[in-house]
């Protein structure tokens, strides 16, 4: 680690692939070095109180951890972090080779490049996109990202993809309520299913379970749609949300549309026989 802290001196970001076996052991390491200001932690599985012993650590040095159980975060045109976005086809097909107008923050990773997908094909595309991670404790949160996309004049509208379990998106109800966030929000939370089944279920992130009336999908997009967000009936209907509400961006002159990139010519894309960005 202090070799490659020498040998780089300007980075600044982290992305950590250890296991949970050793996950937390390297980013308290990494926490030494006060070049790094952020650090992706990969991995799913680690113990909650170590998380939390991260992330206490992590916020006294002013250091931002995205995750634990994360795949990262993408900016187009700039950079991603982590496996977001996928291998090349997807890159093309989702246009993650320049920005657009909309950020997104989402608890899934998997999800986060369903939604790189489903924006892309509503709007003129992904400005940033972030996976905050499934476990129960990540080291930021819905808040954290949705008020950096709030002070971005480059960012025109906002999508928040949550999920059952949790209660970080009353923060995000409070934040429209307040007016600290005003740019249009989208927003969703997967497994309302949930309460197709008689007793609690477990879904497959660590923080994706009810313990309360509170954390269900259905009441978290219905406190939402009270907030002003714009919530749609089903996830099917999300792609047509965002297009709405992006149509009227465009309709009002927020949102101009440029002339579409093509990929060859986009800033530090190989289109060459590699599958990776």
């Amino acid at each position: 680690m202090a070799d490659a802290m020498k040998r780089h001196p300007d980075a600044d970001v982290l992305i950590n692939f250890a296991s949970l076996r050793s996950a937390y052991e390297s980013t308290f390491e990494t926490l030494q070095y006060p070049q790094i200001r952020t650090i992706a932690i990969i991995a799913e599985g680690i113990p909650e109180n170590m998380t939390r012993k991260m992330i206490k650590a992590a916020h006294s040095k002013g250091v931002n951890i995205i995750g634990p159980a994360t795949v990262g975060g993408i900016k187009p045109g700039c950079f991603k972090i982590g496996n977001t976005g996928g291998m090349m086809d997807n890159i093309l097909a989702s246009k993650l080779y320049r920005p657009g107008s909309v950020a997104y923050v989402s608890r899934s990773g998997g999800m986060s490049n369903e939604l790189n997908n489903i924006i892309s094909r509503a709007t003129n595309g992904v400005y940033e996109g972030v996976a905050i991670g499934g476990d129960r404790y990540p080291g930021t949160t819905f808040m954290d990202h949705l008020v950096r996309y709030q002070a971005d004049p480059q960012v025109k509208m906002l999508v928040l993809l949550g999920e059952v379990g949790g209660v970080e998106e009353y923060e995000v109800c409070e934040a429209l309520q307040s007016g600290r966030l005003n740019k249009p929000l989208v927003a969703w939370c997967i497994g309302t299913c949930a309460s197709m089944f008689s007793s609690e279920v477990q879904f497959g992130h660590a923080g994706a379970c009810a313990n309360s009336s509170r954390e269900t999908a259905s009441a978290k997009n219905e406190a939402l749609a009270k907030a002003g967000a714009h919530v749609p009936p089903t996830f099917d209907a999300l792609g047509d949300t965002i297009k709405s509400v992006y149509d009227d961006l465009v309709g009002a002159g927020v949102i101009v549309p440029l002339p579409e990139v093509h990929p060859d010519s986009a800033h530090g894309l190989q289109t060459g026989p590699g599958s990776w960005a």
